[in-house]
């Protein structure tokens, strides 16, 4: 029995059986955790990295946010720092007022310390927190922190961003989902010849999403910007597979068959279509986990294990469905609004060679465009960025960032972890040589506090421990330049070029220089990812077409349209976030590669009936120009609503790319692909296996003929 006969033999089994599996999903997804820190993704190998650990282990420190307070008493601070120390999370709270404070000996603070650090209108505290920088206690200690602070507080980092992202993305995600599954119905019910048919693909898809998400509980966490767009992503690149099993079904029935046997034979079918289409999708985001900067790993995963679920609920789930609700979805059945295409295909083939000079003419352009995007990689621009910006009340961080930048000139902060038996001289002096770094506003170290004057050990405790352990010491530098700049980094390596001439094991931590990090390596990855997801397709292009030219001819076709898309955002000026160009170069191959195997396959079949190339195209693209609107309209309505709705740039960005790759990949394959297979007939039809036999025998026989008339 075929697997098609035993779903509609258990359908009642199977119906039930993906009920129950809706509730450990549920479960599953509401306890797994949510990552907001884009920095943990970074290898642990990196020097940043392990100073963090060095940081966490001998400091007892994670984060730490710079507060700024404006026009405040002495009182006031002073117990706004015990409010913050009695905080579950907040490790040690260095006010810097109480470095000023008479009892300290005034020798103790040099005056360049004490400027950067205090004006007449603001000072600076400093809290660190017990845990790392986007840890649940870290972000629910910045929460409690905002509750006791009065508006003249304003806190300042990381921490303080992680957590107004976090409660962004609670209140928007469901919305998204929401406007994407409305849109995509919307999309199907006129695109399609049934009103109640794409409602129950939506309700396939939507418990396929959930068993996709519930089993990310076996991943541990998944990063924000994996679960806001997984289940948006995972809707327009599945969308196909319902579709598939819809038309078969219909075929079938049309044909006399009942309804069972109908959709046994269609499930079957279904199955084989959709094996080829799924695993280009599935190949294009397993591309994401050779990234060494692991967000890759994460969203492919999360994503290539959706596109399976997807596919198994397509020839389980909604064969169920379908049939349980049979006759009221023949009862609404209706004409669709996509017109035959027959004309259409037969004007494109006759005027191959127009397509073929305006693919010419724009790849220039594409490639230009493509290689002077704007990358962003300071996590402020990319929260900002993109269709929408972010209301003030939602955005607390970035105005204490500005207050920072304002008050003391300080727009990051970053550490350099120093072994603690550099003495005080050569401490001193490394110092005094990284204030002189261009853009540094101050360094606040034990020796750049007090100096070779005091011995170490009459420092206070107060200040000592929060600054030194037994191995290493802590020496925190403000600078003027902002995260991801040309000047910061340059910066970045200045100092870390003055901390090794005095400490070879000194390492330079922090925000900045983990983006530093992040600049390179996001560069490397983007190369590497790129070529495997390209390796992947055309392998299974190969494998599918069994041809050795028309892998070529296809990702050459969907390429051209990935680099009209990302060279339209180089010629605009639109800052795309470091991780959105990687991401869509996979996904955009990966998921729109099918529009061009399904137009291929079917001019392969074509030709091997008989059919003259001209014949062989028109009728390819007649039949597979419909079903390619239909997906692409299904992927564009599916991510745009999320792009024009979202606040989050990144997210905004993100799902804007993809909508507007699904229909430069649907144009490209409507009017570039059939150019190609006219141009390249003879060459296809002598390098394809099953087409090269065909197309020898029809030219021996036209030989033969010849051959007679003579």
């Amino acid at each position: 029995m075929n697997l098609g006969a035993k779903v509609v033999k258990h359908r009642h089994i199977i119906f039930i059986v993906s009920l129950l599996l809706l509730i450990p999903s549920l479960i599953g997804y509401k306890v797994t955790r949510i990552n907001y820190d884009m920095l943990t993704y970074l290898p642990s190998t990196m020097d940043t990295m392990k100073g963090q650990n060095v940081l966490m282990k001998e400091f007892g420190k994670g984060g730490f946010s710079i507060v700024v307070l404006e026009n405040m008493k002495s009182d006031d601070v002073t117990q706004l720092k015990a409010d913050y120390s009695r905080i579950d999370g907040v490790e040690e709270v260095l006010n810097l007022e109480d470095v000023l404070d008479p009892t300290v000996p005034k020798s103790m603070l040099p005056d360049q310390v004490a400027q950067n650090l205090s004006n007449k209108d603001a000072s600076m505290m400093v809290v660190f927190f017990s845990n790392s920088t986007s840890d649940d206690k870290t972000l629910k200690a910045v929460e409690q922190m905002r509750k006791v602070s009065d508006k003249h507080a304003y806190i300042s980092g990381l921490s303080p961003l992680v957590e107004d992202l976090k409660n962004i993305c609670e209140q928007e995600e469901v919305k998204y989902v929401t406007v994407a599954v409305l849109l995509s119905l919307l999309a199907m019910m006129l695109l399609l010849d049934s009103y109640i048919a794409p409602v129950l693909f939506m309700v396939s898809i939507g418990m396929a999403i959930l068993y996709n998400m519930g089993s990310n509980i076996f991943l541990g966490e998944i990063s924000y910007i994996t679960k806001a767009i997984a289940a948006v992503l995972q809707l327009g690149v599945t969308m196909d597979y319902s579709i598939f099993l819809w038309h078969s079904y219909m075929e079938k029935l049309d044909s006399g068959l009942k309804e069972d046997d109908a959709m046994a034979e269609a499930i079957d079918a279904t199955l084989v279509s959709v094996t080829g289409s799924s695993a280009t999708t599935i190949a294009g985001f397993l591309a994401l986990c050779f990234m060494t900067y692991t967000m890759g790993r994460d969203l492919g995963i999360v994503m290539a294990k959706g596109v399976v679920f997807g596919v198994i609920a397509s020839v389980t789930i909604l064969p169920v469905l379908l049939l349980k609700f049979n006759k009221l979805v023949q009862k609404t059945r209706h004409r669709s609004l996509i017109p035959d295409m027959t004309k259409v295909a037969h004007g494109l083939t006759g005027r191959y060679g127009i397509y073929i000079a305006i693919f010419c003419v724009l790849i220039g352009p594409a490639i230009y465009g493509y290689n002077h995007q704007n990358i962003v990689y300071d996590f402020t621009k990319m929260l900002s960025s993109g269709q929408n910006s972010l209301p003030a009340e939602k955005m607390q961080f970035l105005t204490a960032n500005n207050k920072l930048s304002e008050d003391f000139g300080i727009n990051t902060s970053y550490i350099v972890m120093a072994d603690s038996k550099l003495s005080a001289l050569k401490g001193k002096e490394m110092s005094d040589e990284i204030k002189k770094v261009d853009g540094v506003e101050s360094v606040l170290g034990i020796d750049s506090i007090v100096g070779t004057s005091i011995p170490r050990s009459m420092i206070p405790s107060s200040i000592k421990s929060g600054l030194m352990s037994d191995k290493h010491q802590m020496i925190v530098i403000n600078s003027k330049y902002k995260v991801s700049t040309n000047a910061c980094n340059r910066q970045i390596d200045n100092v870390k070029a003055i901390t090794h001439k005095y400490d070879k094991s000194a390492t330079v931590i922090g925000e900045a220089p983990a983006t530093k990090d992040l600049i390179k390596l996001t560069d490397k990855d983007f190369k590497v990812v790129n070529w495997i997801s390209i390796g992947l397709v055309f392998l299974i292009i190969l494998a599918v077409l069994k041809s050795v030219s028309l892998p070529f001819i296809l990702v050459i076709a969907i390429e051209f349209a990935i680099y009209v898309n990302m060279g339209i955002s180089g010629f605009t000026g639109l800052e795309l976030p470091f991780i959105v160009p990687v991401c869509i170069s996979t996904i955009q191959l990966g998921s729109t590669v099918d529009y061009a195997i399904l137009m291929s396959t079917r001019y392969k079949t074509e030709r091997m009936l008989g059919l003259d190339k001209r014949d062989a195209v028109s009728t390819a693209a007649a039949a597979s120009i419909p079903s390619i609107i239909v997906s692409a309209l299904g992927f564009f309505t599916a991510t745009i609503g999320v792009a024009i709705y979202s606040n989050i740039g990144i997210i905004s960005t993100l799902c804007t790319m993809m909508a507007r790759g699904a229909i430069i990949s649907m144009l490209t394959v409507i009017l570039i692909l059939p150019s190609f297979l006219m141009a390249f007939d003879n060459l296809i039809c002598h390098t394809t296996g099953g087409l090269r036999d065909v197309y020898e025998h029809r030219q021996n026989k036209g030989t033969h003929a010849k051959g007679s008339a003579i």
